[in-house]
């Protein structure tokens, strides 16, 4: 018995760890690669079967991120909203959802790719399978 059988852990997995490399990343060497975290992401969500599925695979992937955010890898708070529990819990809510929204743009590519295949399939398979001895 599969305990998530519609969900790909493995996609889920190597989605979080590539978004958490890159803020790694840009943590180390160059600001610049802390937007490419999102392909992470979208990697995560882009695997999953329906659209559901992976809205929630891009939250999950998005953990790392807050780990790695409250531990100032992404930069450090001033003094302020931000270094309150109610800021904290803020940052945290804001990075799941983005990484909801991340992982739901991933799934409705694959949905509207899957979609654009059918239909490409329709076009070359017209008149192939008429009678050719009437």
């Amino acid at each position: 018995m599969e305990i998530l059988p519609d969900v790909d852990i493995k996609a889920l997995i190597f989605g979080a760890a590539i978004a958490a490399a890159f803020i790694l990343f840009g943590y180390q060497y160059w600001d610049w690669f802390y937007p490419f975290s999102a392909i992470g992401l979208l990697y995560a969500g882009y695997a999953q079967k329906n659209i559901k599925i992976g809205t929630l695979a891009g939250a999950f992937a998005s953990t790392p991120i807050v780990a790695l955010t409250l531990q100032g890898y992404m930069g450090t708070f001033q003094e302020g909203f931000f270094t309150t529990e109610n800021g904290i819990m803020a940052v945290t809510i804001i990075i799941l959802l983005t990484g909801a929204f991340v992982g739901l743009v991933g799934a409705w590519a694959k949905r509207n790719r899957v979609k654009a295949l059918e239909e490409y399939e329709k076009k070359q398979n017209i008149g192939k399978k008429k009678n050719k001895n009437k």
